[in-house]
């Protein structure tokens, strides 16, 4: 059925938006409104100027027979910084302290205005990166795996650290806690990665990187190769941490059990990714 141009614009914007990294052809558009593909252009053109506005992303227009238009999401510096100094408040707080000195977490990444911010922050340091996968370890890191693979369009996988009956056969891997130093095992099936995969890893928090470098090792079993490493928030660490290149959006940098006091700051994120300190 033949559409207005108002109506056009929102369902197409409703199809880039759902549609990321995904090279549509303008002659899916046409059939689809049974519009003239000049007109569809000039849909798009307009659509790509909103989205580099507002700081939606980028919206790739490709000519030729074989052309189309790719959303690319992203973040402008300034939302990033917004967020991480919100979430630098947030995790400030005096209730997140638990005993042991562990700081709570659930409530903000069960929060789906804060998991989209994430996946799309997280999303746009590997803008121009090639990833087949994003890989994390269960529990705590899967929400925030299932929001960056949502704009980056690519499979999430859970690695485990018991295997079950429903994952089939299983590739295991053994690894040294970082902040324990004790062995530990974590197991993913071999129907989940392809072998040759480029691979991102997400964690919820990491501490001396054990479980991080964990992740590497069952990517190399799988032949595969890692892309890079970003966390939610990493703690302060005294030895030496396992991992070395990696990226974090907060940095615990102080927990005070006596005083019930937490010392949170910016990670390396904002200058990893937009050059800033």
């Amino acid at each position: 059925m033949k559409t207005r141009r108002s109506d056009r614009l929102i369902d197409m914007t409703r199809y880039l938006l759902e549609s990321p990294h995904t090279l549509i052809s303008l002659t899916f558009f046409a059939e689809r409104y049974e519009s003239a593909k000049s007109s569809i252009s000039e849909d798009l053109a307009i659509i790509k100027r909103t989205f580099k506005l507002r700081g939606i992303g980028i919206l790739e227009t490709i000519p030729g027979a074989a052309g189309g238009a790719r959303f690319i999401p992203s973040m402008e510096e300034y939302e990033a910084r917004e967020f991480i100094e919100e979430m630098t408040t947030e995790l400030s707080e005096q209730d997140r302290l638990l005993p042991g000195g562990y700081v709570y977490l659930s409530d903000l990444l069960g929060r789906p205005d804060v998991l989209r911010k994430v996946g799309r922050v997280i999303a746009r340091q590997y803008i121009d990166k090639q990833i087949d996968a994003v890989m994390t370890v269960a529990t705590k890191g899967v929400p925030i795996a299932q929001s960056v693979s949502s704009y980056l369009n690519v499979p999430f996988v859970i690695v485990r650290r018991d295997s079950k009956i429903t994952e089939g056969s299983t590739v295991s891997v053994n690894y040294v806690s970082g902040s324990s130093e004790r062995i530990e095992k974590m197991e993913l099936s071999k129907r989940s990665l392809k072998r040759g995969s480029n691979v991102l890893v997400v964690d919820d928090f990491m501490k001396g990187g054990g479980t991080v470098n964990g992740m590497k090792s069952m990517i190399e079993e799988f032949e595969s190769n890692l892309v890079g490493i970003t966390v939610f928030a990493e703690g302060s660490f005294d030895g030496k941490r396992m991992v070395d290149d990696y990226t974090s959006l907060l940095k615990v940098d102080q927990v005070n059990t006596l005083d019930k006091t937490i010392s949170v700051s910016p990670g390396n994120y904002l200058e990893k990714v937009f050059g800033n300190k």
